[in-house]
């Protein structure tokens, strides 16, 4: 069964079922949906809990055992089995078909997971779990729903502020979803319930944002340059390696180069995106900056890319070496200007 996390407080009104699984990148949304399980099932009297962590020595007869076995005093208990590295192997796999078959109706378990890549959703083990549990997968919060469920997280504690401030708080969080809650916090205990000013909030949030290398092509592709200079100045400064940063934004550029020639030649957009595997957010962004670059930009910025990649490895005459990180900046805003 797939329960969508917004449905899990309705659920948990009910009687627990006996799986739950939780798959996602997003420790914080995680953690708090676990802390729900956790606290209904003390509250149902599942006093006991056993927790087991697959590591590298990990005996999967631990499981087995951790289900059978019964308290000193005969009570249910909860048994968590945390899998960071969501790959449990040839033989956790076939232990968790199996253990997803015997269900024990004293206990409940939660099994914990990290955001499962297509190949390892189609494995028999994930299916098996899948149907014999409550399966909650939980997306990343996206840069364009940030400010939302920024504003959701005030309205909780009873403040609110507008768009301005809302987009100036997930400027300052982005990437950083357990930092951005511990700011929202801070907000509830600096300043009393209502609407919060554009000042206030200025003075109160530190800039705790972290940067994906690969979520660059999110605001290249959208032509926010705004964000572009932001994501390449704090990559910057978190010490991301450059050869990396060029090799992502080079491959986006080809990518449009490729899908602009090819609709140039009569093929559709559509076609063409299924054909280069593009979807998501990604797939969202490709029409309009394609209407933006002409074959003519592409072209030059690939040859710009080359450029940059001399200047890095000190390939190039130093009079002309410059600043490649300026030029890498160059680079992306002649993407997200399309000129």
């Amino acid at each position: 069964m797939q329960l969508r996390l917004d449905a899990l407080d309705a659920h948990l009104g009910k009687p627990l079922a006996p799986l739950y699984v939780i798959a996602s990148d997003e420790h914080l949304l995680a953690l708090e949906a676990a802390d729900k399980i956790r606290q209904t099932a003390r509250a149902q009297g599942l006093t006991e809990r056993d927790v087991l962590v697959v590591e590298r020595s990990f005996k999967w007869g631990a499981l087995l055992a951790a289900n059978q076995s019964q308290s000193l005093f005969g009570d249910r208990k909860l048994i968590e089995l945390r899998i960071p590295t969501g790959k449990p192997g040839k033989e956790g796999g076939q232990a968790l078909q199996n253990y997803s078959a015997d269900l024990s109706p004293d206990n409940v378990t939660l099994v914990t997971l990290p955001k499962l890549d297509w190949a390892t959703q189609k494995t028999a083990w994930v299916a098996a779990l899948q149907q014999a549990g409550v399966f909650i997968d939980i997306p990343l919060v996206e840069r364009a729903h940030l400010p939302g469920w920024i504003g959701n997280r005030l309205a909780a504690q009873q403040q609110s502020a507008d768009r301005q401030s809302l987009d100036f708080i997930a400027d300052r969080v982005e990437g950083n979803l357990l930092a951005a809650h511990q700011e929202i916090q801070k907000l509830g205990l600096l300043y009393p319930e209502g609407k919060l000013t554009f000042e206030q909030i200025h003075d109160a949030v530190l800039n705790v944002a972290r940067y994906d290398v690969f979520k660059l092509n999110e605001a290249m592709l959208s032509g926010d340059a705004a964000r572009l200079t932001r994501m390449l100045e704090g990559l910057k400064g978190e010490g991301e390696a450059l050869p990396l940063v060029l090799w992502a934004v080079a491959e986006e550029i080809r990518t449009l180069l490729k899908l602009k020639s090819a609709m140039t030649q009569g093929r559709p957009l559509g076609m063409l995106l299924k054909e280069y595997r593009i979807w998501g957010p990604r797939e969202r962004l490709m029409e309009p900056a394609l209407r933006r670059v002409s074959i003519a930009t592409l072209e030059a910025a690939l040859q710009e890319a080359a450029q940059i990649d001399k200047m890095v490895k000190g390939l190039r005459a130093k009079a002309f070496a410059g600043d490649a990180w300026d030029a890498m900046l160059q680079l992306g805003l002649k993407i997200a200007a399309g000129r």
